[in-house]
């Protein structure tokens, strides 16, 4: 009874959220606030909408990419086609269930091209653990920018959680047991370290990199569709970059939370409220739409390609 409760908590505490901060953020504004934000929404220039939208997809194209050449090494070369499905499939799941994503990644791949779950899971640690680094470092650099917010509480409270994720990947890999479960551990242990293995780790870099540069970009390029907030330094851009990164893993794909942390930190640099929030509304709709047309196409195509 207990862990089913728990599950039930686990599951649902996300949406229930994301739909509550909808909820607060309604009831915070007045009918003149939400004319303005439903007025700079439907007047947005849509093709910088649509630019980031394209900017969206080379993210998972290269995020496929990057998997591919991490499962390469333990002796598994997979169909391009399959990794980029599989990623969107993760990136739909994460919608519904906060990280039933991974799960079904790993399972869908392994079913499909015939990997041990365990060692594609392994694979999906070791990526989850490096994109944590990399926006690790970019935590860091909007403290030693900001003027306006002060982030180093954030970072302190960020770099708790990657040391504490980074202490238990360690003792996994050193974990030397003798039960059933033994070769789930190794197998684990295999996708984990793959890394290691990969021969040309400068593609590898190369590929994290694009990922990252299409994550900035895609939300970088929304700011010039509304004209009160075209004017927006770095800074402001960079700083609500975070915000949203980090919202994004606190209730499914940000809902409800992503566009209140961007308006928190834009509305900080000169830009009324309403416009702000209007912003983060436009940025979330469109990557989540993107995810939602892609995710339901290789729902459909992935088990039709690979009869």
């Amino acid at each position: 009874m207990q862990k089913f409760a728990f599950k039930l908590f686990k599951n649902f505490l996300p949406p229930f959220l994301g739909f509550f901060l909808i909820y607060y953020s309604f009831i915070n504004t007045t009918s003149e606030d939400r004319i303005i934000i439903f007025s700079s929404i439907i007047n947005a220039n849509y093709f910088f909408v649509l630019t980031s939208i394209f900017l969206g997809f080379l993210s998972h194209f290269f995020r496929a990419l990057r998997w591919r050449n991490m499962l390469s090494p333990i002796g598994y070369n997979i169909k391009f086609r399959n990794s980029l499905m599989c990623v969107f499939i993760a990136f739909l799941s994460n919608l519904g269930f906060p990280r039933s994503g991974e799960i079904l990644r790993s399972s869908s791949i392994s079913f499909y091209e015939k990997i041990p779950i365990e060692q594609s899971f392994g694979t999906i640690i070791t990526e989850r653990i490096i994109d944590a680094f990399i926006l690790g470092l970019i935590i860091v650099y909007g403290s030693l920018i900001s003027t306006n917010i002060n982030l180093s509480e954030l970072f302190n409270t960020y770099f708790l959680v990657f040391t504490i994720l980074f202490t238990l990947i360690f003792l996994i890999t050193k974990l030397k047991i003798n039960n059933r479960v033994i070769n789930f551990i190794k197998n684990l242990k295999k996708g984990i370290t793959s890394i290691s293995k990969i021969k040309n780790k400068s593609i590898f870099i190369f590929h994290t990199l694009l990922i990252w540069t299409s994550y900035f970009l895609m939300f970088y390029i929304v700011k010039f569709s509304i004209s009160e907030t075209i004017h927006l330094e770095f800074e402001a851009v960079i700083l609500a970059f975070i915000a949203g990164a980090i919202t994004m893993s606190l209730t499914n794909g940000g809902i409800g939370a992503f566009p209140i942390a961007i308006a928190a930190v834009i509305s900080q640099y000169h830009v009324p409220y309403q416009n702000a929030l209007a912003l983060g509304w436009v940025i979330w709709s469109a990557q989540t739409l993107m995810i939602v047309f892609f995710g339901i196409l290789s729902f459909i195509f992935l088990p039709i390609l690979n009869k």
